[in-house]
C-alpha cells in the first residue's frame, strides 16, 4: 500500500468516527457539545509511525492493576511486550488483556505529548493479532490510529490510565489530539 492510499483510508475512518461522535447516541461527545462539533482533532497521517514491532510473549502474564479516572482500579494481564524503534531509539509497550479475553491486545500509553498536544491522561491503540503471537513474531504498530479514550470527552466515564511501563520517553504526533469541546 503506497504512502497516499494509506492516508486516503485513514482519512476515510477519521471522517467514519467523527460522524459517530457528532450523531450517535452512544457518542462520548456530551449531548449540549454536539451541535458544535465540527470533528475531532488529529495529527496529519504519518507513515513513519507506522512501526515493525518484535513480539515477546508473556506465557504465565503477569497481572497489572491500572488506576481508572474513576478511581476504582481494573486488573489487566500482561500478555506480550512489543519492541520497536522510533526514530533513533529503542522503545517498548506492554500489551495487555482482561482475563476473560481473547483477540484482542489494549496498548495504552503516554508519551511527550500527553497533557500538552494530546489528552492528559494519555491514549490507546488496540491490535488485533492474526492468531496466536509467539516470540519473535512482528507486528505493526500504527501510532496514527492512537485515540483519546471516551473520558477525554465526559467525566461520566471510567478509563484505564496507562501504567508507568508504558510511558514513552519520546514525542509521538501522531493519531489524536486533545479533543476540544469548548
Amino acid at each position: 500500500m503506497t504512502d497516499q492510499t494509506y492516508a486516503e483510508r485513514l482519512r476515510a475512518n477519521r471522517e467514519e468516527k467523527d460522524a459517530f461522535f457528532a450523531d450517535h447516541p452512544q457518542s462520548p461527545i456530551p449531548p449540549e457539545h454536539r451541535d458544535g462539533f465540527s470533528g475531532l482533532n488529529y495529527f496529519d497521517p504519518d507513515p513513519d509511525y507506522r512501526v515493525e514491532a518484535t513480539v515477546t510473549v508473556h506465557d504465565d502474564p503477569d497481572p497489572v492493576e491500572m488506576e481508572t479516572t474513576a478511581s476504582n482500579p481494573v486488573r489487566y494481564l500482561r500478555v506480550v511486550t512489543f519492541a520497536f524503534d522510533l526514530g533513533d531509539e529503542t522503545h517498548t509497550l506492554a500489551g495487555y488483556r482482561q482475563a476473560d479475553e481473547d483477540g484482542e491486545i489494549f496498548v495504552p500509553f503516554r508519551d511527550k505529548t500527553t497533557g500538552q498536544q494530546t489528552y492528559s491522561q494519555g491514549r490507546y491503540m488496540e491490535l488485533e493479532p492474526d492468531g496466536d503471537l509467539a516470540d519473535g513474531d512482528t507486528v505493526t504498530i500504527d501510532f496514527n490510529l492512537a485515540y483519546s479514550p471516551f473520558c477525554a470527552y465526559s467525566e461520566t466515564f471510567a478509563c484505564p490510565l496507562p501504567p508507568e511501563e508504558n510511558w514513552l520517553e519520546t514525542v509521538v504526533p501522531a493519531g489524536e489530539k486533545a479533543p476540544d469541546l469548548e
